[in-house]
């Protein structure tokens, strides 16, 4: 009996240690599965200039200049291959807001704009942003804040103003009286060159009268004929912002009898037109502004479509001409 309970106890503690020995082993750690590398973005494809829609809402077609800039960069984009979304403002604001407006819904990748005034662009020029879409400041300027805009791309129009100054300074060292013919009233232009004309005019000369002509022959000659009447005998000079409105000024005072020099013409752009003026004797400086900005706009166009860097502030080279050079370069000149 009592061998019984022993092997009874040996059997029940067999059993306990096989089933011991039977229970699964815990499971290693399952390795880490090997983490496959993140597929790295494909490098955004540079534009080229086939790539590029340029919006160019040209302020109008009121002189030979603005006739010339609008034909460089039409030029110069075909040339290139860009697409330039091109309009005509026939100088009213907001004709050239609402091209703004259409070439931002469009989606185009810049917008190059040549002002016809400094004020009340914040708005749209804000909408561009907010788009995306960097805008360059073609030829005249802008009062707007420079954070809404890439860069100014032009002329120096405070600078052109000095310009003339020295020049009138010149032509008349005893002093006299002279009349100004202003371009577009607001226009970055017509500020800056008669801020820079005031700037270095000497003390001696007397400013009797400043009126717009608006940049066109046909305004520029009635104001010289008022100007003419109502000043008759005491006109010495005149600084005329733009060549357009010395031809104009030109035929007025050709009406009144006088001659060439009678009234010491200082004028401002360097077109063919001006040229002309130089070789008959009317004109006696004329201080360049150049129109051919299609090439600088285009190229500053793609960096910026291409997030480059570039300068906040391009001028154009310019210089002054004189009668002396007129006629052996006037076949040269472009526009």
């Amino acid at each position: 009996m009592k061998f019984l309970k022993v092997l009874c106890l040996l059997v029940g503690l067999a059993m306990i240690l096989a089933v011991m020995g039977c229970g699964a082993a815990p499971a290693a750690p399952a390795a880490p599965a090997e983490e496959k590398p993140a597929a790295e973005a494909p490098a955004k494809a540079k534009k080229e200039y086939k790539d590029l829609t340029v919006c160019y809402p040209q302020l109008g077609a009121e002189s030979d200049w603005r006739t010339a800039n609008s034909a460089s960069l039409k030029e110069t984009a075909e040339k290139l291959g860009v697409k330039l979304v091109f309009s005509d403002a026939q100088q009213k604001q907001e004709n050239q807001i609402s091209a703004m407006r259409a070439c931002i819904q469009q989606g185009v990748d810049v917008v190059a704009l040549p002002p016809v005034v400094e004020d009340g662009w914040d708005a749209v020029l804000t909408e561009a942003k907010d788009a995306g879409i960097p805008v360059i400041i073609v030829d005249r300027s802008v009062s707007a804040d420079k954070s809404l805009y890439a860069a100014h791309i032009g002329s120096d129009m405070v600078l052109e103003g000095k310009k003339s100054g020295e020049e009138m300074n010149k032509l008349l060292p005893e002093g006299g009286k002279i009349i100004e013919l202003s371009g577009t009233t607001g226009s970055g232009a017509a500020v800056g060159r008669a801020k820079g004309f005031r700037e270095t005019l000497a003390k001696n000369i007397e400013i009797l009268d400043s009126q717009t002509g608006n940049f066109t022959t046909a305004e520029g000659k009635p104001v010289m004929e008022a100007f003419l009447k109502k000043y008759a005998g005491e006109i010495d000079g005149a600084f005329i912002h733009n060549d357009n409105m010395a031809i104009g000024a030109v035929e007025a005072i050709k009406a009144a009898g006088l001659k060439p020099g009678d009234i010491k013409i200082v004028s401002v752009d360097g077109t063919r037109g001006g040229f002309q003026l130089m070789i008959d004797g009317w004109v006696q400086a004329d201080v360049e502004c150049n129109p051919l900005l299609g090439p600088q706009v285009l190229e500053m166009a793609l960096k910026l479509a291409n997030g480059e860097a570039v300068e906040p502030e391009t001028l154009t080279n310019e210089t002054v001409y004189f009668p002396d050079k007129a006629a052996e370069l006037l076949p040269s000149r472009q526009y």
